[in-house]
């Protein structure tokens, strides 16, 4: 590793245990992976070399989601996944020539597809199942397109001299919704889906807050793709990709 980091001009940790069932599943390797590692990669680079960091906005914790969190809203975590990844962005803060990137959830068509993330989920169980049961339906998040995600690396590369050293939202504006706001965005492109909102069931992370990614807009970049351009996209990757195993219709 410390041979390939020499090698780097610019470093895009992307490796993670993510999510909060997959950390408590191996808390020890969450550990390693998560914050570990990047403590690791830190120590060994030179400060010449620029860190583009991709954490999670979760760390926000549990908000009203009547307020907005910014980037000086104070990080709350509840998770293990939550708490190594803020504890790995809090190390690299500290550190010279660094940017982090409090990621909202992203969606998206990709070779190795999340069906854990939440559109991805909603949309998919929409194409194949039909219905859904949700619970704790108005906790709010934010979302974005992970093709904005890979555009936004590249701003911050560009923008280095500028932007390093702050930690950024970066998310969708106008895609600040509940978990019933999205699954009824979702009922507009498959108006067969059936919605059934539950009071069993919780979030192991809490996650309810609305974000503000005007920081972000400031230093030049902005997200483009829209929630509905996503929930089309999937629609019609899941069509291609087909039935799964056990299934038929």
């Amino acid at each position: 590793m410390q041979r390939l980091i020499a090698q780097a001009d610019v470093l895009i940790p992307l490796a993670a245990v993510v999510g909060a069932p997959a950390c408590d599943r191996d808390p020890s390797f969450a550990r390693s992976v998560n914050l570990d590692a990047i403590r690791f990669i830190n120590r060994v680079r030179s400060p010449r070399q620029f860190v583009v960091y991709p954490t999670t906005n979760s760390g926000y914790g549990t908000q009203t989601g009547d307020v907005f969190c910014t980037e000086d809203t104070p990080l709350e975590p509840i998770s293990l996944y939550g708490q190594t990844k803020s504890q790995a962005e809090q190390e690299l803060l500290e550190s010279a020539n660094t940017v982090t990137l409090r990621l909202a959830t992203v969606f998206g068509m990709s070779p190795r597809m999340r069906l854990d993330l939440l559109v991805n989920h909603f949309v998919y169980t929409a194409a194949t199942d039909g219905y859904i049961v949700i619970f704790e339906k108005d906790f709010k998040r934010n979302y974005i397109h992970i093709r904005d995600v890979a555009d936004c690396f590249v701003h911050c590369i560009e923008s280095s001299k500028q932007m390093t050293g702050r930690p950024y939202n970066v998310g969708l504006d106008a895609a600040n919704l509940s978990k019933e706001e999205l699954a009824l965005k979702i009922k507009e492109f498959v108006p067969n889906f059936f919605i059934h909102f539950s009071e069993v069931g919780s979030d192991p992370d809490k996650r309810n807050y609305i974000v503000s990614n005007q920081r972000l807009r400031e230093a030049g970049f902005e997200a483009r793709r829209s929630l509905e351009e996503g929930i089309q996209e999937l629609l019609k990757g899941y069509r291609m990709i087909g039935c799964g195993p056990f299934k038929n219709a």
